[in-house]
């Protein structure tokens, strides 16, 4: 018994290279040995009521770099600023007896609410579309998943293209292929644009470095975004004391509505 019982773990141990050869195992990534490091111009950044956009300068380095493959131009730099994640509802809208409705909408789960993005190429072209999915790098690899009931999913692809459009339209995801450049052997600088409308809040930069194709290191900083001034005391007055800012709100549409009547009196 027991040297049938060895025979079969001898049998077992000889058949696991066969079934990981077949694809009974997912085949081992690439050993790489290089290392990414970045490094911001800033670590907050201030909105005050002029404020029309920004530029931020990532500076970055990459340690063990292969001359050769650097020559070839086989090294790609992708580098996101992410705002802030929240819930994000998109609605369609038809014609319904001459009168434009929302008849539908889908929310979609904890995306950014701002997204720049800088490479050295297009990343479309720099690693296989389904690895771009997995990671979540750029616009059209977002996770865009929706909660609650979407029935049969039929237009999911619908709002999701929708949802990127809009995005795109006011300014607050873009993305600049060629953003990213090598200004030495090992060093790199990238450029992401914030626009005028960034929301507040704690955004994240992160870098991602990328060898013939396939994903090597990332690297995460946070970048703070906050108001100043009189705009940070609304802001702050509309979270802290939502009461208090409606009564105020209310008082100074009255007060400016009969301003308002008081001067256009006197003109009659």
């Amino acid at each position: 018994m027991r040297a049938l019982l060895s025979a079969l773990i001898l049998v077992i141990l000889a058949a696991v290279p066969v079934l990981a050869q077949q694809g009974g195992a997912p085949a081992a990534s690439p050993n790489f040995t290089e290392n990414l490091d970045i490094g911001i111009s800033t670590d907050e950044i201030a909105i005050t009521s002029d404020f029309t956009g920004a530029d931020l300068t990532i500076f970055g380095a990459i340690d063990g770099v292969d001359q050769d493959i650097l020559a070839e131009g086989k090294y790609n730099i992708v580098v996101a600023l992410e705002g802030p994640k929240e819930n994000a509802t998109v609605r369609k809208k038809e014609r319904v007896f001459g009168i434009w409705i929302n008849t539908q909408s889908m929310t979609f789960e904890l995306v950014p609410e701002s997204y720049s993005l800088s490479s050295t190429r297009d990343v479309e072209t720099i690693a296989p579309t389904a690895e771009m999915n997995t990671m979540g790098i750029g616009i059209n690899h977002l996770r865009l998943t929706p909660t609650g009931y979407i029935g049969d999913g039929s237009n999911l692809t619908e709002f999701r293209d929708a949802f990127r459009q809009l995005k795109q339209a006011s300014g607050i995801y873009q993305r600049d292929p060629g953003g990213v450049q090598f200004i030495s052997s090992s060093l790199f600088k990238a450029t992401v644009r914030l626009p005028a409308n960034v929301p507040n809040g704690v955004h994240i930069v992160r870098a991602y470095l990328f060898r013939e194709g396939h994903f090597v290191k990332a690297k995460a900083l946070p970048l703070r975004v906050v108001k100043t001034g009189l705009e940070q005391a609304i802001t702050r007055a509309a979270y802290e004391m939502p009461f208090v800012y409606g009564i105020f709100a209310v008082f100074l549409a009255v007060v400016t509505g009969w301003l308002a009547s008081v001067i256009f009196r006197r003109r009659d």
